[in-house]
């Protein structure tokens, strides 16, 4: 005898939701998110949300351009997202790792995507982050044109999601930042970060298991979470001012990889880039980081930006120049290194 609370037999009706997708909820969503959307839109936006393709026309502003796209996540910064239930920030950081990695080649960001994926679709939840994703286009200059919401049952644990961003650029072929004219005796000028921005966070998360840290712990005035959290700096409207005053050679994005991997990047071959430590604030997280890991200074350099978010080089004689309109446009900047010759036993970058 089976009960009336007993799974439903093979001949009962089944409808999406019994499967644990909610046709319903995904529509209030798309309700929830046109009006951020709409806030976002540029002129070149032809067809927005809604559609099954977003259409935007590149401007007759550019002569010869040529499109620059980037992809990137959040990664597992959003367990601590999940862990404090604060989601309304995650989604800057989401367009600000893509947006900041096209600007590094003098893209202007046109328009971004994203896409959202969890097991069950919590509408407030997914709101806040794609209001922080909207926040972050607004930020950065471009239209939040397009993204996909996906709902599927079992594929993630309840009350977690996934994020994923895609931006497009443009920039005029012949202003494309290549550091192909970057130069033994180049000044190196470093934009602080607003925190960990995201990355390194498998470390800090294992740090915080580690020592059972309290995230509501004070440092330097403010709980330990609004540090944690704080969102990545987007760099767009200082860099392009930048870009229109000042002959930039080169520009590194600082992400996984931390200072000694990313800006040789953009280095030609036999050259280096040396870096001051005393030249920069580094902002009471990361030495807090490092005493609570017992984690060495060079593996700090490797996996975080260490208050670096955004690296800019210049000559010499245009380096206060570029300070100024930096510092013009809002952003914390100093001048932080140089670039000398490199031989074939050193380093690509040192940190002193």
């Amino acid at each position: 005898m089976t009960s009336s609370n007993s799974i439903s037999s093979a001949t009962d009706p089944l409808s999406y939701r019994d499967a644990g997708v909610d046709i319903d909820a995904g529509d209030r969503l798309v309700d929830r998110i046109k009006p951020l959307a709409k806030r976002t839109m540029r002129p070149e936006v032809l067809t927005g949300i809604g559609g099954f393709g977003a259409l935007f026309e590149v401007s007759k502003k550019y002569r010869n351009p040529v499109l620059v796209s980037g992809t990137d996540g959040v990664g597992t910064k959003l367990k601590l997202a999940f862990q404090l239930n604060r989601h309304d920030t995650v989604g800057i950081d989401l367009v600000a790792m893509s947006v900041n990695d096209i600007l590094v080649q003098g893209a202007e960001p046109l328009f971004f995507l994203d896409y959202f994926a969890c097991g069950k679709l919590n509408v407030t939840t997914a709101a806040s982050v794609i209001g922080g994703i909207a926040h972050g286009c607004e930020l950065a200059g471009c239209a939040l044109i397009g993204g996909e919401t996906a709902e599927m049952p079992s594929m993630y644990p309840e009350g977690e999601y996934d994020l994923a961003g895609f931006a497009v650029g443009a920039v005029e072929k012949d202003r494309i930042i290549d550091g192909k004219a970057i130069r033994p005796g180049d000044r190196i000028l470093g934009l602080a970060s607003s925190g960990a921005h995201s990355n390194g966070y498998s470390l800090i998360r294992a740090i915080l298991a580690r020592n059972r840290t309290d995230l509501s712990e004070q440092l330097d005035g403010k709980p330990l979470a609004d540090l944690i959290m704080a969102p990545t700096r987007i760099y767009v409207r200082a860099v392009l001012e930048l870009i229109r005053q000042i002959p930039v050679k080169g520009l590194a994005h600082i992400t996984g990889g931390g200072l000694v991997e990313n800006v040789p990047r953009i280095l030609p071959e036999q050259t280096m880039a040396v870096l001051y430590r005393s030249t920069w604030d580094m902002p009471p997280l990361f030495p807090w980081l490092q005493q609570q890991g017992n984690v060495a200074a060079h593996e700090m350099t490797r996996v975080f930006n260490c208050g670096i978010g955004m690296v800019a080089v210049v000559a010499p004689e245009h380096a206060d120049a570029a300070l100024n309109c930096l510092r013009a446009a809002g952003e914390t900047a100093w001048p932080i290194g140089e670039i000398k010759p490199r031989l074939a036993d050193q380093a690509a970058t040192v940190v002193e």
